[in-house]
């Protein structure tokens, strides 16, 4: 009779390693079902929610990264990432939990992204899917490179209760720390509505598309059950709302893909990190060029307008002008173009609105694209006409006092290169505050065509000559002779010169070449500041 194996043989026949043929077909099952698990994951919610979102006008997730990023350059992060499920385990999970995270290139440039996808829960948040942008947000510092956030969500995950609401406050937190860091770029291209919105309201610029994208902190629900009235989401929290009334959007497109495409634009303007300077781009265009026609650009009548931006794109390399908010506070131009290759931050009056006076909205719009400029290395360029601040009590009762003193501290606080060319008017308060050489700028020209006073040629003259006028037999003759004798004695820019106040009155044809050779000259400028933790700007 046969005897029975030993334990200890039956144990190794147990152990005995698969044929090769078997680790094969092992290798070849692990391989298929992680190749499903990634499909799976790819396609989101499905083809019916993925037709849907097209329907809409809205490209998905995975599209969008695709047109923002340089072909092939992506790698993603954490694509397997899975939630919990809900606070009670029974919802349907999803891998990638409803965000693409992960990194590439736009012009060869390193930048992080994340694009929320709201074909799974809508996009909602959760704490997977913070977590996954917690991670990319942390890379991006870390590396020093651009984060840009493609919102489309439909905000906290109910189901995850306070877990969701402390993800908010997760990546609220790190919008905070990475501020002046790193640039961080949000793009609206669904909804954003309550706690979702102060991520983005953190970030440095705000994309929105027109007709598909809407941001508010209450929607129109509760604003009917509350206040009684109807209103639409586009009435409450459109693109057009927020970039033309509430100042909250820095750009709005018309659709998905030319948001992105203006993205990548913004990017070649901006450096990595505060470390770096801005990316050199020669547009072979000569740094000696001169432009005749703007010796004819300001009317010889003070009270006509014209339109600053003629100045602006004759000055900046190739005519090429990246304006910032351009249809909030248009009395004020803000925007990125490039001098001599060099990427600079132009502040600018714009006459052919209101006069180019200075108003709350235009205090505040100027105030936030300075201090961006400087903590990021970015020269300030500063092209002059204002008449004054914003009289009126609507202005006043508004905090004008308080707005102002914004920009003023802005420029105060900039150690970037800063110059200003004065181009008609620059009256009073308005003056000082708009870059002069009282409070730092570093160089500071003027046009024949300037006008610097305290007050303009009238109002100055009937302060000064006010009993003369009421005693004279004609009083708008004698207050029109005295206003000119003003304006011809005081209000010019050579007086401004002699007092060294100006370093030089030009040829309005020779501004480009005289602040590209300023520039160059101020490029290893250093300016020492008293230790703090910060200054106390009056918000």
């Amino acid at each position: 009779m046969k005897e029975r194996g030993t334990r200890k043989d039956i144990r190794e026949k147990k152990k005995k390693p698969p044929s090769p043929h078997e680790a094969v077909q092992e290798s070849q099952r692990t391989l298929k079902a992680l190749e499903d698990m990634r499909n799976d994951t790819m396609k989101g919610g499905g083809i019916e929610l993925i037709e849907e979102q097209h329907r809409r006008g809205k490209l998905t997730a995975r599209e969008r990264i695709e047109l923002l990023l340089d072909e092939g350059s992506f790698e993603e992060f954490d694509l397997l990432k899975t939630g919990r499920g809900g606070a009670f385990g029974r919802e349907q999970t999803y891998p990638g939990d409803g965000v693409v995270t992960g990194h590439g290139t736009i012009d060869g440039r390193e930048v992080f992204t994340f694009s929320q996808d709201f074909t799974v829960r809508g996009g909602s948040l959760g704490e997977a899917h913070s977590q996954k942008i917690s991670k990319v947000m942390d890379h991006a510092v870390r590396v020093g490179a651009p984060i840009i956030g493609l919102n489309d969500s439909g905000g906290a995950r109910i189901q995850e209760g306070v877990d969701a609401l402390a993800s908010y406050g997760d990546i609220f937190k790190r919008n905070a720390l990475a501020s002046g860091i790193i640039p961080q770029i949000s793009c609206i291209m669904g909804p954003c509505a309550g706690g979702a919105v102060y991520s983005p309201a953190l970030t440095d610029f705000i994309f929105m598309v027109e007709d598909t994208s809407y941001m508010y902190v209450t929607g129109p629900n509760v604003v009917e059950t509350v206040t009684h009235t109807e209103i639409t989401h586009e009435d409450l929290g459109g693109a057009k709302i927020h970039a033309e009334k509430s100042g909250v959007a820095h750009f709005i497109l018309p659709n998905d893909i030319m948001c992105l495409r203006e993205v990548r634009r913004l990017i070649n303007y901006l450096p990595s990190n505060n470390r770096q300077r801005a990316p050199i781009l020669d547009l072979s265009d000569p740094v000696g060029r001169t432009d005749p026609a703007l010796d004819y650009l300001v009317p010889e009548n003070p009270n006509q307008s014209y339109d600053m931006k003629v100045a602006i794109n004759s000055i900046l390399d190739g005519a090429e002008f990246l304006e910032v908010q351009p249809h909030y506070a248009r009395n004020i131009v803000c925007g990125f173009g490039r001098m001599g290759g060099q990427t600079i931050g132009l502040v600018a009056n714009q006459p052919s609105v209101l006069a180019g006076v200075l108003d709350n909205n235009a205090s505040n719009k100027a105030a936030r694209f300075v201090r961006f400029c400087d903590v990021f290395n970015i020269p300030l360029i500063c092209l002059v006409d204002v008449p004054g601040f914003m009289p009126g009590p609507e202005q006043e009762q508004g905090g004008i006092i308080r707005h102002g003193a914004k920009l003023l501290y802005a420029f105060i606080e900039a150690t970037v290169p800063r110059i200003t060319v004065i181009v008609r008017k620059a009256y009073g308060g308005a003056y000082v505050v708009m870059n002069s050489k009282h409070i730092g700028s570093d160089i500071n020209y003027a046009w024949p065509t300037a006008e610097i006073a305290v007050l303009g040629p009238k109002g100055a003259a009937e302060v000064i000559y006010r009993k003369e006028i009421q005693s004279a037999a004609d009083p708008e003759k004698t207050l029109s002779l005295r206003t000119e004798e003003y304006r011809q004695t005081y209000v010019n820019p050579f007086l401004s010169a002699r007092r060294g106040y100006i370093d030089d009155v030009i040829f309005p044809r020779d501004t480009r070449h005289r602040i590209i050779r300023s520039l160059q000259f101020l490029e290893g400028k250093k300016r020492e500041r008293p230790e703090r933790l910060h200054g106390n700007i009056p918000l």
